[in-house]
């Protein structure tokens, strides 16, 4: 298998082209996440969704596989 020089797509189920936007958004360094961004990020990204599930609980995200949310909350339905 080879690749061509030039324009990326994604390929799911593609091809697709890619914004420009979001070529310059992934060009950008990564934050470190147990830095002070990261965290104030975090806060705002779970204060949004509490807004957008129109929610004052606490909002959990589980950075995981789907199968993991399901194993945990299961189990708390007895």
């Amino acid at each position: 298998m080879f690749s061509k020089n030039g324009r990326h797509f994604v390929q799911i189920p593609g091809p697709t082209n890619v914004p420009e936007r979001v070529l310059a958004a992934l060009s950008r360094p990564t934050i470190d996440h147990r830095g002070p961004e990261f965290s104030a990020l975090a806060i705002e990204v779970l204060e949004g969704c509490k807004r957008i599930f129109q929610t004052a609980g606490p909002v959990v995200i589980f950075p995981s596989s789907g199968s993991l949310a399901f194993a945990i909350f299961f189990p708390s339905l007895k």
